[in-house]
C-alpha cells in the first residue's frame, strides 16, 4: 500500500504522474490519496494532514511532496517508524509529525541511488522523479537500506508548531489550520482546556478572545462548547473536540474563519465569560 498527498492539486496532472510512475514500477501496488489540494507551498498545513490520516491508514509506504525547496539543497529521504511503516518526501519537516504519531522515526535514509529514481531527474519534479520511484522500489521489495546514506535522527528538520499554554482561567491558543468548510483547528487540546478553565460540559458558555487574551484582543467571539455541530442553531458557533483531539472553532452550516477574518497563527485566548 502507497499513500500519496500533496499541493499538485487536481487541475495538472501531476498527481496522476506519480500514481503512473508507481504502477509502472510496481503494477501491484495499491495507492490510496490522501490529499493532492494542500494549500501551495503550505509545509505545516501538509504535516498537519498527513499527522491526521495516517494512524487510520494501513501499514505501508506514504510519500508526501510539499516541496518549495525541490531542486535546492534540501535532502529528500525515506524514514522508517516504529509501526512498521515508511514515510518518503521532502527533509522540510514535513514527515516528521506524522512519524511521530506513527510511534517515531527508527532510521533515515537519504534518496541518492540511482536505481530507485528515474532519469535524468528534473530539478522541480521530485515526487515523479526521485519520491515515487523510491516508494514502489520499495514496495516491489528493495532494501531500506539500499537507497542511500544513513542520515541521524538529530539532523532532521523540525516544524515549529504552535502550541497551546495553560494559565489559571485562560487557554492561550492559535490558529493552526483552516479547512475547506471554514472551520478552525486550534493549538491545544480538550485537556488543555479543561486544566486551565476546569471540567467544561456541553453547552457550557466560552468566551474567545481574537489577538490575545482579554485587553489585547481585537474582537470577542461569545460560543459554547459542544459536542457537535446540530445541538446549536445554524449560523451560530460552537466549539468542540475533533475527530483527531483537538480544539475546533466552527460555525454551523457556516464559515466561521470568514466571518471573524481568521487566518493562521492568529493568535486566541479561551476563556470562562467574566
Amino acid at each position: 500500500m502507497i499513500s500519496l498527498l500533496t499541493d499538485f492539486g487536481l487541475r495538472d496532472p501531476s498527481a496522476a504522474i506519480c500514481k503512473g510512475v508507481i504502477l509502472g514500477i510496481t503494477p501491484d501496488a495499491q495507492v490510496i490519496d490522501i490529499s493532492h489540494e494542500v494549500r501551495k507551498y503550505a509545509i505545516r498545513d501538509g504535516a498537519l494532514l498527513l499527522w491526521s490520516a495516517l494512524p487510520y491508514l494501513p501499514i505501508g509506504i506514504h510519500v508526501a511532496v510539499v516541496d518549495p525547496g525541490v531542486g535546492t539543497a534540501r535532502r529528500a529521504i525515506a524514514m522508517q517508524v516504529a509501526r512498521g511503516d515508511t514515510l518518503i518526501g521532502p527533509d522540510n519537516g514535513l514527515l516528521l509529525p506524522g512519524a511521530n504519531r506513527l510511534g517515531g522515526p527508527t532510521a533515515v535514509r537519504q534518496l541518492e541511488n540511482e536505481r530507485y529514481r528515474l532519469t535524468p531527474v528534473s530539478s522541480s519534479f521530485h515526487g515523479r522523479d526521485v519520491f515515487a520511484p523510491a516508494a514502489a522500489h520499495l514496495a516491489k521489495g528493495a532494501r531500506f537500506e539500499d537507497l542511500g546514506r544513513a542520515v541521524p535522527l538529530d539532523e532532521i528538520v523540525r516544524l515549529p508548531f504552535l502550541e497551546a499554554t495553560v494559565k489559571p482561567g485562560i487557554l492561550e491558543s492559535a490558529v493552526v489550520y483552516i479547512d475547506t468548510f471554514g472551520n478552525v483547528k486550534l493549538a491545544g487540546t480538550r485537556v488543555e482546556l479543561e486544566e486551565a478553565l476546569g471540567p467544561v460540559r456541553a453547552g457550557d458558555p466560552i468566551e474567545v478572545s481574537i489577538g490575545g487574551p482579554h485587553g489585547r484582543s481585537r474582537a470577542t467571539e461569545h460560543t459554547t462548547f459542544e459536542l457537535t455541530f446540530g445541538t446549536v442553531a445554524v449560523g451560530r458557533s460552537l466549539l468542540y473536540e475533533d475527530s483527531y483531539g483537538r480544539l475546533c472553532l466552527a460555525d454551523n452550516q457556516g464559515d466561521l474563519a470568514t466571518r471573524l477574518e481568521l487566518s493562521e497563527d492568529q493568535l486566541l485566548a479561551l476563556s470562562r465569560p467574566r
